[in-house]
């Protein structure tokens, strides 16, 4: 987490950048919280900074061995996902419109661009794997058209990674700030539009947008959902197949229950420039204090 665009900009055009001011830079550079979206009702989501800023997990592992060929992370946050791709090698680019967030990203080892997922980037068209992880699918508050835009950045057939709520069936569009405490006296950020989406919500947007459903699965209290970008020969209806990868997933389920193993240390950038030619948390919301 996170990039996202202002309460008033349409998409395309740059504007405020709630993550890119205090408080959550300042919980980046220490790593730790407590930092919270806050709505206007006083309805708290607690942010899970210290996993951010840690090193990728068991779960976040099984994640990444799911991506193909290049990879973009939409809403970085402090770089743990593009760090550890770069460590193994594979071509990767984070991009946030936190500042603090992309330096982040570049001390561990990764790339990453200060940037929002609806301005201008490099590569589109030919990415083969994007991610949306952390509660980033809220991105904007408008899930339909941060899934066109998805679609716009990869190669046709790419690979989107989608983490949701775990096991509820939520479709909600807030507008929220940023804070330190749940205090809701608080000093608070700008507000800024945001979404959340349960498994169920996320299929019918992606259906709506053109999106095939790949596979979905359960890691460590953590839910996923692999979508597929459109080819020109995938059906009417196969965002309700279902194939091998849900075998797969429940075992993936299994072993991050049982594994504890954490990423090393990234020692290299990826390199961007060589893709092939062919191609702003999901966590239960505080009560209201």
């Amino acid at each position: 987490m996170s990039t996202t665009h202002g309460t008033t900009t349409p998409p395309g055009v740059p504007g405020p950048r709630p993550w890119s001011a205090d408080p959550y830079s300042d919980a980046l550079v220490t790593g730790r919280g407590p930092l919270f979206l806050r709505r206007t009702d006083g309805w708290l989501l607690p942010l899970e900074v210290e996993r951010w800023c840690a090193r990728a997990d068991a779960v976040d592992l099984t994640v990444l061995g799911r991506c193909e060929g290049t990879v973009l992370d939409v809403g970085c946050g402090p770089g743990r996902l593009v760090a550890e791709l770069a460590a193994r090698g594979r071509p990767a680019l984070g991009i946030d419109v936190s500042e603090a967030a992309v330096a982040h990203t570049a001390r561990l080892g990764g790339q990453a661009l200060r940037r929002s997922v609806f301005e201008p980037l490099p590569g589109e068209g030919r990415w083969d794997t994007a991610l949306l992880l952390d509660g980033n699918v809220g991105i904007g508050g408008d899930p339909g058209a941060l899934l066109r835009r998805m679609a716009q950045l990869l190669t046709p057939g790419g690979l989107l990674i989608v983490e949701t709520l775990a096991d509820v069936d939520v479709d909600e569009r807030v507008s929220v700030h940023i804070v330190r405490v749940a205090d809701p006296r608080s000093t608070a950020g700008p507000a800024f539009p945001w979404a959340r989406l349960g498994t169920p919500a996320l299929l019918r947007h992606a259906a709506r947008a053109g999106w095939r459903r790949e596979g979905q699965w359960s890691a460590g209290g953590r839910s996923f959902v692999a979508l597929r970008n459109r080819d020109g020969r995938d059906g009417p209806d196969d965002l309700d197949d279902r194939d091998d990868w849900d075998d797969r997933d429940d075992r993936d389920d299994r072993n991050s229950r049982s594994t504890s193993s954490a990423a090393d240390p990234a020692n290299s950038t990826a390199l961007i420039n060589s893709q092939r030619a062919r191609k702003p948390s999901p966590e239960s919301p505080v009560a209201n204090r």
